[in-house]
């Protein structure tokens, strides 16, 4: 069954890229060809070339990261915009801030700084051998990891912790006379679950968390300069209210549909303990990476405590950011990296350039970038402005903020179950903000909301990458998948998304 599975979705990917091909193109030859008055030159074509790449995005016939670089090529090349108007935002600072943080995130799990903290979570007295405990800590890990680190690697570091506790599972029941099949095991299907949602979860606690954080806040400099800034501390307050309330969401929908049938699991604190023992004692390297991790931190959060001692318009808080923006804060926490020393005498630093380098993920960098200067473009041209009044028109002229809000929220959560959650954003994005300047209504929640909404793809195994991990076990059937994604996607969006964004976003930003 497993296998069958696994056969359609091959066979479902092969036609999507294989339409997607065709109907790019096809469209973009449509578009450019179909007389649109109320649009200039630039702006028309940019349409054209906009529906190509918004098609392959979707449909991913060719790499992701290599249509975020055509779209910006074809605008040079049919005169859209100039060379560098097209490409500066390949440059462009929040780049930077992203790259510091996947500096430090692979300086954390080359020196397992990483797994000292999950395995710190998850060996508490608290937690102990109760099912219910370790599905909670389980989960707290995995969220807390991700908020800082890929939830792409979260998930791969604590995936052979979930299998080795049921493993021991496994080896409790047999030794009692019981045999289980976890493929069929509620407990396992629940915890795998957890493993993957809360990856995902932890994800909106920081503008570096996921990719759609730091894409929203770049698109909101560039599309909608009038609004105020939102910082990395201010972002903080959303992450952290909408990440409490979706992790409470996912654990009590998926204890509720697969509880354990035991008490205790024997053997687990021994498993947890062991690997705890092979991580030994603090090393050079974890000390150097927790603090220049400290440091980055600092930097981050300092403008928001020197605006409450010495005032948000003061000298001091004027010649930080001037200073120490978040990106260079981002970087020096990194270049630390290079710079602290492990073995003086070797030469050896906290993290090598090779390491560096590869811990760099190149794809979503350029997938960034090509967004922002896409939706640079579609500003500069007027397109942006056009999109906002066909879909203000559609809305009805003036629509309440909670029903904007509400749209655009929705339609990023059903986008990232059919495609990658930073390509969705990338669609979505731009648009949302054009049109709420365009009815006069703060750019500010909407942009927030749909980064968060888009990390709600709970339903299918190509909504995200923790998903896909945790499905390759075997110990996740597609249907359970679907039905505890489905139901925990619309509390999340509903309940928790469009309230946090609006209200918080009047506190937050005083607006």
């Amino acid at each position: 069954m497993q296998v069958e599975t696994q056969d359609k979705s091959s066979r479902f990917e092969h036609l999507r890229k294989t339409v997607g091909a065709i109907a790019g193109p096809l469209c973009a030859i449509i578009v450019w060809l179909m007389p649109i008055p109320s649009l200039t030159a630039p702006a028309h074509h940019l349409l054209a070339i906009m529906s190509l790449v918004a098609i392959w995005w979707i449909t991913e016939p060719v790499p992701i990261p290599v249509t975020s670089l055509l779209g910006p090529t074809l605008c040079t090349v049919f005169g859209v915009v100039s060379m560098n108007d097209a490409f500066q935002n390949f440059a462009n600072p929040m780049i930077f801030l992203f790259m510091g943080g996947f500096l430090l995130a692979k300086a954390m799990m080359v020196n397992n700084l990483d797994k000292r903290i999950a395995y710190g979570i998850m060996s508490m007295k608290w937690v102990g051998d109760s099912p219910r405990r370790i599905f909670l800590a389980i989960g707290i890990a995995c969220m807390l990891c991700s908020g800082w680190i890929s939830n792409t690697a979260t998930a791969a570091m604590m995936f052979p912790i979930a299998l080795g506790l049921l493993e021991a599972i496994r080896e409790m029941m047999a030794a009692n006379g019981k045999t289980i099949n976890l493929a069929n095991y509620k407990y396992a299907t629940g915890l795998m679950l957890m493993t993957a949602y809360a990856c995902s979860i932890g994800g909106v606690l920081t503008p570096i968390g996921t990719p759609p954080n730091i894409m929203m806040i770049g698109f909101l400099d560039s599309m909608a300069p009038q609004a105020p800034s939102v910082t990395f501390f201010k972002w903080m307050i959303w992450g952290f209210a909408a990440m409490i309330c979706y992790f409470a969401i996912a654990y009590v929908v998926l204890w509720r549909m697969f509880p354990a049938d035991i008490k205790q699991i024997k053997g687990a604190n021994k498993f947890i303990g062991d690997r705890v023992a092979e991580l030994g004692k603090w090393t050079r390297a974890q000390k150097n990476t927790l603090i220049a991790f400290s440091v980055a931190v600092a930097l981050w959060i300092a403008p928001s405590l020197l605006s409450i001692v010495f005032g948000q318009k003061s000298d001091v808080v004027t010649f930080y950011d001037n200073h120490f923006p978040e990106a260079i804060a981002a970087m020096v926490g990194a270049l630390l990296l290079f710079f602290l020393p492990v073995d003086r005498k070797k030469g050896k630093m906290t993290l090598s350039w090779k390491e560096g380098v590869e811990g760099i993920d190149w794809g979503t960098l350029l997938l960034f970038g090509g967004g922002l200067s896409m939706g640079a473009m579609m500003y500069t041209t007027g397109l942006s402005g056009w999109v906002g009044h066909c879909i203000k028109e559609l809305l009805g002229g003036n629509p309440s903020e909670w029903l904007f809000v509400g749209v655009f929220c929705i339609a990023a959560l059903l986008l990232s179950e059919l495609t990658s959650h930073t390509a969705s954003t990338n669609l979505i994005g731009p648009i949302a903000i054009s049109t709420a300047v365009s009815v006069g209504l703060s750019p500010i929640p909407v942009a927030v909301g749909i980064a968060l909404s888009s990390s709600l793809g709970f339903m299918m195994p190509v909504s995200t990458p923790p998903n896909a991990i945790v499905y390759a076990s075997g110990y996740v059937p597609i249907t359970k998948m679907m039905k505890s994604g489905i139901i925990i996607d619309i509390i999340g969006v509903i309940v928790v998304t469009i309230p946090i964004v609006i209200l918080l976003t009047k506190w937050v930003m005083g607006i």
